[in-house]
């Protein structure tokens, strides 16, 4: 009775110590052990009694152990869920307030050392480290900027040749064909350099003073320039005379003079070298702009001669026939043939603007009389040569 009171107290000391965990996991224990063995005494329908050296092992069937199993699940599902649930929200909940510890910590840390005065010496020891840094990234860059042109120098240098040589086709092209470029330009302003910007149509009833010297005078394209007669009829000659104005082409069959009855050929350059020192060189080169019905005048021997347009024509520079054929069409009247180059920029044909005289009155005029010399000629008057025609010339010996 004594070692049984004694080993009660003894229990029950033990069983104060213990933890809340460990109680509530005896509990649980307990329980899970009771459900068990009522498990056992409903199936078995006696009392359970533990069993001991000399009796025989009691037969459990299937459905038994799968009774005790599921018990013994249900327990550990029980305790071990709760149990260490609690713990992992426990180390989660530590760990939180460590950090926020450490954080804390630290913010106090920067804190202190941005209000704490800086000793003189540090200060200065800091501006020169940042006088150094900042004179570091400066040469850093530069130096980086220097490297990157020099690679793309490097590799622009095999462009050089072909950037040398399109620059040289360029200005080889623009020097070959100045002549289209600018006289399609000059042709729709003022293609005679003339001084005079506002020559309108004349009224032949109205007594004005002539030009002393023979001279040629377009309204439309606002051209006044003076007439050379007595030229020889070979391209260059002609050219000589064209450089000062426009020149008399007379051949034979077409050498009238104003008022005579037969063709008055006037010869003019549409085009030329812009370099070219001549003022008439685009004399003509709106002479595609004439039409049907506009008036020219020109002034000869004290005179004024009112023409006419009446047609236009294209033909090729041998086609000289082309002058005398005008005069024959129009037999008995005096005519007047302006001839310059076409296209704009080249020598490939010859425009033809002939008209009739309509002021003074031409009932008493005379015919035209032979031209000087045989008045022969193999082609119309040229265009200036192209730069590379003239250094082909030169270089083949014919001029």
């Amino acid at each position: 009775m004594d070692k049984q009171d004694g080993g009660t107290e003894q229990g029950a000391t033990s069983q104060e110590a213990l933890s809340s965990a460990v109680r509530q996991q005896q509990t649980v224990a307990e329980l899970a052990r009771k459900k068990v063995l009522a498990t056992y005494q409903r199936q078995q329908g006696q009392d359970y009694r533990a069993p001991t050296a000399t009796s025989p092992t009691p037969k459990v069937n299937n459905e038994d152990w799968r009774k005790y199993h599921s018990a013994w699940q249900d327990y550990y599902q029980k305790y071990y869920g709760e149990y260490y649930g609690k713990a992992a929200r426990d180390y989660v909940a530590r760990e939180r307030m460590r950090l926020e510890r450490q954080i804390q910590d630290r913010q106090r840390k920067e804190q202190e050392s941005l209000t704490a005065p800086v000793p003189p010496a540090m200060q200065v020891q800091t501006d020169a480290q940042e006088a150094q840094q900042l004179q570091n990234d400066f040469k850093a860059k530069i130096q980086a900027k220097a490297q990157a042109r020099a690679k793309k120098f490097r590799k622009s240098k095999h462009f050089i040749p072909l950037t040398i040589g399109g620059v040289i086709l360029v200005l080889g092209l623009l020097l070959q064909y100045n002549q289209v470029i600018a006289a399609n330009i000059v042709s729709y302003i003022s293609p005679g350099n003339s001084e005079v910007t506002e020559i309108t149509e004349i009224d032949p009833t109205v007594a004005v003073a002539v030009h002393e010297t023979p001279t040629l005078m377009i309204p439309k394209l606002n051209i006044e320039v003076p007439i050379s007669f007595g030229s020889a009829l070979d391209i260059q000659s002609m050219n000589v005379a064209m450089a000062n104005g426009v020149a008399n082409f007379a051949v034979r069959g077409a050498s009238a003079k104003p008022g005579e009855i037969g063709n008055f050929v006037v010869s003019g350059h549409s085009a030329g070298n812009v370099y070219g020192t001549s003022d008439y060189k685009f004399i003509f080169s709106g002479l595609t702009r004439m039409g049907e019905g506009d008036k020219l005048y020109v002034d000869y021997n004290g005179v004024r001669y009112t023409y006419r347009v009446t047609g236009t024509k294209v033909v090729e520079p041998t086609d000289v026939q082309a002058l005398v054929e005008i005069a024959n069409e129009n037999e008995g009247v005096p005519m007047i043939t302006l001839i310059t180059c076409t296209p704009l920029g080249t020598s490939k044909q010859r425009l033809l603007v002939y008209g009739e005289q309509i002021n003074p009155s031409y009932e008493d005029a005379i015919s035209a009389e032979p031209a000087d010399g045989d008045g022969e000629a193999i082609s119309m008057p040229a265009n200036q040569d192209t730069p590379l025609a003239s250094f082909w010339k030169w270089l083949t010996g014919q001029q």
